[in-house]
Parts: structure tokens; C-alpha cells; sequence
């Protein structure tokens, strides 16, 4: 039997087009999870904006309102204040009101609309708008994507795994409010990359030209040869190498670098063409270990040899405030702040005694583009570079288990807080938990400030804890080499390190790195979620961080001193406005050369510590 192919005459019109495929892509834009999505939104926003005094809502109605750049306008609300200001707004009473009428589409609640009725009162300017708003819509996207029905229960979350806790966090950073934004990535990129997708990842090999980039390891790992032989099978290396050599190229002329999928096909292959065709830059393939993105976008963990070291890459995507780029510069010294770091803290034996320890950025490379190099600084210098920090799976016992602690923070889709779980299956009194934590993660922050001026970025995604039992016992500091600094001038440090000195930050702004950084930026929202949970009320958090600084203030009398220059029971302190920085500048929000530029200040911040000041005590 034959087949014969019938074709439609020439003169027939164009056919239909082809239905298009089911939206798999986009199928977490509901308008079900988008609606809960927006109200979250817009309450983090009301209370943050409020919280850094940009907003200053009033009474109403037995709520709240703030009124828009058009008096015509008010945005309606119920909340609980809590101390240090905290604003905790319920997503479900927010509304829109226009000339005294609720908005037709109140029960729609717009974020980007909030953000616009308010653009000159937070001072949101022409320049940023445009692109702020899509942060806030990326933003959206995620925390809709975050909503599938599927996403794990604080009650599993308890007794999960270190990547799995990872993945199922539901919120960015607690302060910025446009904290998901990942400019640069297509839908396709954030189900593949995004770290709540929990996807793996096999990063991209490149070889670049030694005579250009610049290639830094701590002791015994000086040589990247000998750093490679530990995160790469022989046989990988080898292949790697016999790519150059297919070529006529010399393998000992080159660096080798690994590279996000994504910055190799849309800024590498595009951006350095020309030192590819020249082969200064040769692509390798891909790697073979599944690699697991971290909440720092940037970061991944080796799922398949959890042994082996994280590796950080360039990724250009914008992202809260800054280019996510790393700068060779930066590559060629993060080796030695980090080997210096490291020794601090394992010959301190008050850190040793706290279990305290930091994860070493051990090796870092970084490709020098010849041309890019002879102008100013500027993002395409930081495209193509990587760093590889430990691991922490040999940091735990037998009883032990990892979780970010960012995951203290986490609250699952039926409203219920991980922290209130823990403290549930612990079988402890909520301030006896608490005391143990804050041991375990405030007493370390406490005394690399006081004994040594060195000071971390100790939010929850820069925090590893411990868990034995449900209960925080240890804390592990890592994203060392770009967010630590020390408050001293820097003329005993060794050349390579006195990139970290801060010594002239302002003496009386110094107390910032804990009052800010610790007590304000992370403390006030673990104790709202704990207060929101019915565990702990806020009060009683507050009174047992104190005794929490005074126990380790009891036990370090010869720092009296320090503490009394640094108070941490002031009655208030500088109010350090975050999001004011990216509404500024959402471009690069801090010039990290600049330390002083992060100081964008409100009001004064009532301090809840200072109501349990001990009386004639510094």
C-alpha cells in the first residue's frame, strides 16, 4: 500500500496557528496565589515603610491609613506594633481607598499600585521606578511560585534535610521589600536557577588565559592544580584538558573557571566573543557533579560529593540593589581575609568554648578582561570569576543536623512558623530555647565585636546553625570575604588584608553592626514570628536577649570597657533604613569600597534592651 501526501493549493490562505502549548511555564500565576501573594506583599511593604519612617500611617477606623502622594488616595490597614517599631500588619485587612470609597478592585490588592500611590513620600524616583516596579513584580512571581500546594509544612520542615530547608524558604531578605527581583532571568531561567526551585545544576567549565586572570588559594592550595585534584574526578580534569590540547593549546597556560549556566550563555558567549574566537577563553563543557542553588542565588552545593566545596560564581543578574558580578580584585585577596579570619576565630578560645567557627572561602579565580580593564570601574569587570568556600557536612555529629538560619524566619503557607515548631518538638520552655540560641549565634557576634572590632553580615541566609534536638547549639559564619569587616585602621593587618579595615567608620556608628545588623534587621522579626505563633510574647524575647548579653557580659568583665563605648542598652539607637538605599539606587545600592555609604538613618529607634538596663551598669 502506498501513501500519498495531499498539499493545500498555493493560493489557500496561511493556516490557523498552531494552539499554543499548556502555560507549564507559568503555571504558578494564578490568579488565586497571586491574590495572597499581593496582600503579603503589600502588608511587608505597608510595615516596613512605615518601620524606616518613610511612611508614617495614623489612627483609623480602629486600624491604620496612609494617605498617597494624592490625599485622594489612603491605603487601609489593621496591625499589631511590637517593639522596635515593628509594624505586623494582617495581609487580609489591606485596602485601597480613593475619595473616601473603597476601591473597586479592593479585594484585588496591587503592590506595584502601593508602590506608586507612594512614590514621592519614600522618595522613589523617576530613574528607579520603572525597574523597582518589575523587581516588585519578579518578587510577586516568586512568592506565587512559593504558594504551590505542594511546598513543605513548617511540621515537615522541622525534621528535614539541609538542602531541603534550603529550598522551601518562603521570604528574601526580611528588610527589603523588592528582595526577589533577578532582572536579567526568563521564566525559563528562574524555574531552573531560582533556589526555591530546588533544581540541579551542572555548572559550565571555562579555560582562561593565566597571563589574564589572577588565581589565589590558602595554604597548600596555592597551586589550582592541587585545589581541582579534591572538587573534580581525575578523569573530569583530564577531559577538560584534552579539550586544550585538541586545540594545540597548553593546559599550563591556563586557569580554569566554572561558570552558572546562565552567565555562560547570555553574557560570556555574547560578551567576550572576541576572546573566545582568540582562545583566551575556551569553553571546556559542562561539569559533572548536580550542584543545588542557595538562597544567595549565586552559591551552589554539591549534592552529588556534599564533601566538596561550595562554589560561587558571577551571575549578572540584578538582584536587591547590586550587579551580582565578582570582581578579580576581590578573587585575588579573599583567600588570605579569609585565612586570617579563620585563625582569629579557631585561636579565640571564648569562640572555641561557643562552637563558634567560620567557613573558609579557600580558593578564588578571576578573569582580568584586557580591555574592560582600562577604563573605570564597572560590572564587566566582575563577569567571569568564581570562589570555592567548605563545605559544612563534617561540621555535625551523629545527633546533629544543618539548617540555614534563615529558616527561623520561615512561615508556611497556613501561616505557621518553623521557629514555633522547633521550639515545640525541642520539649523546652520558649525562653529556655531561645537563651540556647542566642548563645549559640549572639554570644559569638558579640565577642568578635567587643574583644576584636571584627564584625560579619550575621543575617539568616549568612548563618548556618546546628540543631541537636530541635534546638540551635552551634552557629557556622560563612560569605566571609566580601561582608566582613574590622574596626581598626588596618596598619598591622598584612597588605592583603586591609581590605576589611573600617577604621574610619565613625566610633558612635560602630554599635550599628549589632544594633542594626542583629538586633533590628534579624532579632525583631524572630521575635514577631514567635509573638505572631502564640509562643513567646515579644516582651519576654526581649527580656531574654538581654539576660543574654548580660550573661556574656558577666563573663567578660575585662571588656568593660568596650561595652560601656558600644552600649547596647542605650535607650535608643540610629534607625539604619534599608530599603531607603535601594530606592535610591537600585542599581548598586552601597559602593562596597565605602562603607559609610550604607548610613541612610530615620528616627531615633527605641531600644528594647534598654528597659532592662541594669541600674548604674554600663
Amino acid at each position: 500500500m502506498t501513501s500519498t501526501t495531499v498539499r493545500p493549493p498555493a493560493s489557500t490562505t496561511p493556516a490557523s496557528p498552531v494552539p499554543p502549548a499548556p502555560p507549564a511555564l507559568t503555571a504558578h500565576l494564578t490568579p488565586e496565589r497571586m491574590a495572597v501573594a499581593q496582600r503579603a506583599q503589600a502588608a511587608k511593604m505597608l510595615g516596613e515603610l512605615a518601620h524606616e519612617c518613610l511612611l508614617r500611617p495614623e489612627p483609623h477606623d480602629g486600624g491604620w491609613r496612609v494617605v498617597g502622594d494624592d490625599a485622594s488616595v489612603t491605603w487601609e490597614f489593621r496591625a499589631r506594633r511590637l517593639p522596635l517599631d515593628h509594624w505586623q500588619v494582617d495581609p487580609g485587612s489591606v485596602r485601597r481607598v480613593v475619595a473616601g470609597s473603597a476601591d473597586p478592585r479592593a479585594d484585588r490588592v496591587d503592590a506595584q499600585q502601593l508602590a506608586l500611590d507612594v512614590r514621592e513620600r519614600i522618595g522613589l524616583g523617576e530613574a528607579v521606578l520603572p525597574t523597582y516596579l518589575e523587581e516588585i513584580a519578579s518578587t510577586l512571581g516568586g512568592r506565587a511560585w512559593k504558594l504551590r500546594p505542594d511546598a513543605p509544612t513548617s511540621a515537615a520542615l522541622a525534621d528535614a534535610d539541609f538542602q531541603t530547608l534550603e529550598a522551601a524558604m518562603s521570604e528574601g531578605h526580611p528588610c527589603f521589600l523588592a528582595n526577589n527581583g533577578r532582572i536579567g532571568y526568563g521564566i525559563d531561567d528562574y524555574l531552573a536557577y531560582a533556589p526555591e526551585t530546588g533544581q540541579r545544576v551542572r555548572l559550565e567549565w571555562l579555560a582562561v588565559r593565566a597571563e589574564h586572570a589572577v588565581y589565589a588559594g590558602v595554604d597548600g592550595l596555592e597551586d589550582q592544580r592541587t585545589m581541582l585534584a579534591d572538587q573534580l574526578d581525575a578523569d573530569e580534569l583530564a577531559s577538560y584538558d584534552a579539550v586544550l590540547r585538541e586545540r594545540g593549546l597548553d593546559p599550563a597556560d591556563y586557569l580554569l573557571v566554572p561558570c552558572h549556566p546562565w552567565q555562560w550563555r547570555n553574557k560570556v558567549a555574547i560578551t567576550f566573543a572576541p576572546q573566545l574566537a582568540s582562545e583566551e577563553i575556551v569553553h571546556l563543557g559542562t561539569g559533572r557533579d548536580a550542584f543545588q542553588p542557595q538562597q544567595s542565588l549565586r552559591t551552589f552545593f554539591d549534592v552529588d560529593r556534599p564533601d566538596r566545596h561550595y562554589v560561587k560564581t558571577s551571575l549578572s543578574v540584578l538582584n536587591m540593589g547590586f550587579m551580582r558580578g565578582l570582581s578579580p580584585a576581590y578573587m585575588a585577596v579573599t583567600p588570605a581575609i579569609n585565612a586570617w579570619v579563620d585563625d582569629l576565630v579557631r585561636t579565640d578560645p571564648v569562640l572555641g568554648e561557643l562552637g563558634f567557627s567560620v567557613l573558609r572561602e579557600v580558593a578564588a579565580v578571576g578573569y582580568r578582561h584586557p580591555l574592560h580593564d582600562q577604563h573605570g570601574p564597572s560590572a564587566y569587570q566582575k563577569m567571569l570569576s568564581a570562589l570555592w568556600r567548605e563545605s559544612p557536612v563534617d561540621r555535625v555529629g551523629g545527633d546533629e543536623r544543618l539548617m540555614t538560619m534563615a529558616g527561623l524566619l520561615h512561615v508556611d503557607a497556613d501561616g505557621r512558623s518553623l521557629a514555633a515548631e522547633l521550639v515545640e518538638r525541642s520539649g523546652l520552655a520558649p525562653r529556655a530555647w531561645l537563651a540556647t540560641y542566642l548563645r549559640a549565634y549572639l554570644h559569638p557576634v558579640l565577642h568578635c565585636f567587643y574583644a576584636h572590632g571584627l564584625v560579619f553580615m550575621p543575617h539568616g541566609e549568612n548563618l548556618i546553625l546546628v540543631l541537636r534536638d530541635h534546638v540551635p547549639v552551634r552557629a557556622v559564619m560563612k560569605d566571609i570575604g566580601e561582608e566582613v569587616g574590622l574596626f581598626a585602621d588596618g596598619d598591622d593587618l598584612p597588605p592583603e588584608v586591609r581590605r576589611i579595615a573600617a577604621g574610619d567608620v565613625p566610633v558612635e556608628q560602630r554599635v550599628l553592626a549589632l544594633a542594626s545588623d542583629v538586633v533590628d534587621c534579624y532579632l525583631r522579626f524572630l521575635a514577631a514570628a514567635l509573638d505572631d505563633a502564640g509562643t513567646l510574647p515579644a516582651d519576654e524575647f526581649w527580656a531574654e536577649a538581654a539576660a543574654s548579653v548580660h550573661a556574656y557580659q558577666d563573663a567578660h568583665p575585662e571588656l568593660a570597657g568596650q561595652f560601656e563605648v558600644h552600649d547596647l542598652f542605650a535607650d535608643t539607637f540610629d534607625r539604619m533604613c534599608m530599603n531607603r538605599l535601594q530606592l535610591r539606587d537600585n542599581q548598586q545600592m552601597v559602593d562596597l569600597a565605602d562603607p559609610s555609604s550604607a548610613f541612610q538613618l530615620g528616627d531615633p529607634l527605641p531600644n528594647p534592651l534598654a528597659a532592662h538596663r541594669r541600674t548604674g551598669v554600663a
